[in-house]
């Protein structure tokens, strides 16, 4: 039988990281698990895509703060009701700390997002998804689609 009962989800704030959130929060109810939502300041780059939550020069603990708040408010309160979540924020290279952060927390799933780039983007970019899912300590579930829902039979 699976035993589910830590689940990891990954948030970039993408649409692809808010389909998996939703993929997340199914599993989480369905199988009464934790759900760790995570954010992963990117060390190598810095994506100022909203200026209020980062600063190129610091990250200090009012910016993490703020950060841990978004993460929170990504799911309802209705939610939060039915399952336990805790949120992580921390600065790395996405992919080492996904990894790093479900041996830590032996997490028995991880649910990710994942751009679909291919050619020079992916390259160039490379692939949280795809190093991830070769590295990880458990299953990894990838949302590539927002537009194509898994629809049981």
């Amino acid at each position: 039988m699976i035993s589910i009962k830590n689940i990891l989800c990954p948030i970039d704030y993408s649409v692809y990281s808010e389909k998996a959130l939703k993929y997340a929060i199914e599993f989480a109810e369905k199988y009464n698990a934790k759900l760790y939502l995570m954010h992963v300041l990117d060390i190598r780059i810095y994506d100022i895509t909203d200026p209020e939550l980062y600063n190129v020069n610091v990250i200090d603990k009012e910016t993490i703060n703020k950060l841990r708040e978004r993460l929170h408010k990504c799911i309802s309160e209705d939610t939060r009701k039915n399952i336990e979540v805790e949120t992580i924020v921390i600065e790395g290279v996405p992919f080492a700390e996904i990894i790093k952060k479900a041996r830590e927390y032996k997490v028995d799933l991880i649910v990710l997002g994942t751009h679909g780039r291919t050619g020079l983007s992916h390259a160039i970019m490379g692939s949280v998804a795809e190093k991830v899912v070769r590295k990880a300590p458990c299953p990894v579930l990838t949302i590539r689609h927002p537009e194509h829902d898994f629809v049981m039979p």
